[in-house]
């Protein structure tokens, strides 16, 4: 059908028939377009009669299409995929794979245009629970066939954060490194006629394609064409590119004649200025996955068309088609994913490298607490549906916290410390060693409540402490494990010494450190902003990658010991 020639009602129905079809595998029925029209669009009630009259025809054309073809329309049409199943029937996690599960073959191929950030994670941690689930193997490939959008060090950052993903790989490919395997396939497509030498201007070739109309280089010979390919190195860029033959007539004009091969003059930064004619995405990626044998392909609905375009070339070339499996998008919530922002964000110093904490990079992600099991377990609970997924940091904290409230110690940490002292205990001062020597108690706390073989940490509680200046307002608060104060025009006394007392009080419970017993930090919010205070000593027995949980503040992973000093990086609440 055509969309352009159907009226306004006509595409609602349209729409409505290829939804109805993408969720009954195909087979749409018009009773079922006729209700969910009623119900969605109020206003076009008054046309039922005109609705049932022409859905039929609608429908009965939708049903005649193929389910890829179906999914290929909804994408074009940018139409999106709701479920409406309540949360208890959502299916989550990871269904089987379609097709046979006999040497499962699976590959992660990103671009190293930078660091992999959680939306790649979205692909890769599929691709490895699947070929884990089924025994099989999992290649990444790492498709560098664009010079511009190369990172050099990404080459290395990629291995590194799948590293952290837990994520097993069996075998690496680079793609500049299969330069004359794509030589060598298209000119078997030049031979037997399935590809040929495109010298038409861009814009003209543009205006027959949306005509359905061949360019007049298609009906050159395969020996034409192999005298243009072996003058092609010669050539300038946009002089001409190779194309693979499709329908001229194919009703997306995107997949009409699509382009396998042109001229690149910028330096590869691997490969340097060895070849010039270089592959385009769907040609190369079709190429490697037949040859590396994949039997499955995971990749994302925005790349229905491209599934299309690679059929052919299978087609033409006597292959098996893998199963190609498309979901949908990932919608991520106040999480920068863009590499070419952050790049540019890091060149212009807005951030201060891949790892800052306001980025979507696995690596920021890493450095701030958050464990991979948390990202890995949000990827196979979203799975890999057509229809789009939206995640928040706090879906994510959620599923950090988990895990984080069982490996992680307690500390008191004080931000933003006003050194008090407290009346009206009767403690004296030494003046030769600056410490009280009376009624000095040793405060002992768990450093987990639920893991007591873990020990204690100890506390020096002497009426000298630093408190957080947040908290100096007026009134009676309690000293974790301490004593209760009365805070008045910033004097502060003793008041008693019970919880009990506290409680009927109603006091405040908060946070202390002692003054003369104390070790100075910094923890770097997940705004890059820095908040400053000081924390227990006991902190001074932990190791760099560490993760604790301040208490009453949040959790944080040190980052470095510099100058007696203590860096962390805030994880969540």
């Amino acid at each position: 059908m055509d969309i352009l020639e159907m009226t306004d009602l006509e595409k609602t129905i349209y729409k409505y028939a290829l939804l109805n079809a993408i969720k009954h595998k195909g087979n749409a029925n018009p009773g079922a377009v006729m209700g969910a029209i009623m119900s969605s669009e109020p206003d076009l009630r008054k046309d039922a009669k005109k609705i049932g009259s022409i859905s039929g025809k609608i429908v009965t054309n939708v049903n005649e299409m193929s389910i890829e073809e179906i999914e290929l329309e909804i994408a074009n049409l940018g139409i999106e995929i709701e479920d409406n199943k309540s949360n208890n029937e959502k299916e989550k996690g990871l269904s089987d794979l379609p097709g046979s599960h006999k040497n499962v073959v699976m590959r992660f191929a990103p671009n190293p245009s930078g660091p992999l950030h959680i939306g790649h994670a979205r692909a890769a941690v599929p691709n490895g629970e699947y070929a884990e689930r089924y025994d099989g193997k999992l290649i990444l490939r790492i498709e560098d066939t664009d010079p511009k959008r190369i990172y050099p060090p990404a080459y290395d950052m990629i291995q590194e954060d799948l590293e952290w993903l837990n994520i097993k790989i069996d075998e690496i490919y680079y793609q500049s490194d299969r330069f004359p395997i794509y030589y060598e396939y298209a000119e078997k497509l030049i031979k037997n006629g399935a590809a040929y030498m495109c010298q038409c201007e861009g814009g003209e070739f543009k205006k027959l394609k949306d005509a359905c109309e061949p360019c007049p280089c298609r009906s050159k010979s395969p020996e034409e064409n192999m005298v243009l390919w072996r003058e092609f190195p010669d050539m300038e860029a946009g002089q001409a590119v190779l194309r693979v033959k499709t329908d001229i007539n194919h009703k997306n004009p995107a997949i009409r004649d699509w382009v396998a091969m042109r001229i690149v003059e910028e330096e590869h930064p691997r490969i340097g200025r060895e070849y010039k004619i270089y592959p385009m995405m769907n040609f190369s990626v079709a190429i490697d996955d037949h040859l590396m044998g994949m039997t499955h392909v995971l990749r994302g609905k925005d790349h229905l068309a491209n599934s299309e375009k690679q059929k052919y070339l299978y087609e033409h070339m006597g292959w098996d088609v893998p199963e190609f499996i498309h979901y949908g998008r990932l919608k991520m919530e106040d999480i920068a994913l863009s590499t070419s922002k952050a790049m540019a964000g890091i060149d212009e110093g807005n951030y201060m490298g891949w790892d800052d904490p306001r980025l979507g990079t696995l690596r920021a992600i890493a450095r701030r607490g958050i464990q991979s099991k948390a990202i890995h377990d949000l990827m196979v609970e979203i799975g890999v549906k057509m229809s789009d997924s939206a995640i928040s940091w706090k879906k994510i904290y959620g599923l950090n916290r988990n895990i984080l409230e069982e490996i992680s110690n307690r500390y008191f940490f004080v931000p933003n410390p006003k050194k008090i002292n407290i009346y009206g205990l009767n403690i004296e001062k030494d003046n030769e060693t600056n410490i009280n020597k009376t009624n000095i108690e040793i405060i002992e706390r768990p450093l987990h409540p639920d893991h007591l073989k873990r020990g204690n940490r100890k506390l020096v509680f002497d009426g000298e402490v630093y408190i957080s200046s947040n908290d100096l307002g007026d009134g009676i608060v309690r000293l974790m494990d301490a004593v209760n104060i009365n805070i008045k025009n910033n004097d502060i006394s003793y008041n008693s010494k019970s919880f009990e007392e506290a409680r009927e009080l109603k006091a405040r419970i908060i946070q202390w450190v002692p003054a003369n017993d104390n070790i100075k930090a910094k923890i770097v919010m997940d705004d890059a902003s820095i908040v400053e205070g000081i924390c227990e000593s006991y902190c001074k027995n932990l190791n760099v990658g560490d993760i604790v949980q301040f208490e009453r503040f949040g959790f944080a992973r040190l980052d470095e010991i510099s100058n007696n000093e203590l860096i962390f990086y805030f994880a969540h609440k």
